[in-house]
């Protein structure tokens, strides 16, 4: 499913303009992303959390060089679903 299917289901059940929708949608992402990107982690309740995720310090290989090259610590968005969303998915029988 795409973000276009996920706009237009929206505006189907709904009833709301589909742009209005699509606005609402891309609104969403951006406070998403600009909250994660300033340190902020985001909930929402019954869904999940996006939260960022903190990568320690390693040494890794470059083969084609067969050289060592050093990644700083850094940190990667995440999201973590919700324990009402993750009984959602197990006892659904479309996935089985």
């Amino acid at each position: 499913m795409t973000k276009a299917d996920v706009i237009n289901e929206i505006a189907d059940k709904t009833g709301i303009d589909r742009l209005d929708v699509q606005a609402s949608v891309e609104a969403f992402f951006t406070v998403v992303k600009n909250n994660m990107a300033s340190g902020e982690n985001v909930y929402v309740r019954g869904f999940g959390s996006f939260v960022n995720k903190k990568r320690a310090k390693k040494i890794a290989r470059n083969i084609s060089k067969n050289t060592a090259i050093v990644i700083d610590e850094h940190y990667i968005p995440s999201f973590k679903p919700s324990k009402i969303f993750v009984e959602k998915i197990k006892n659904s029988t479309k996935i089985k």
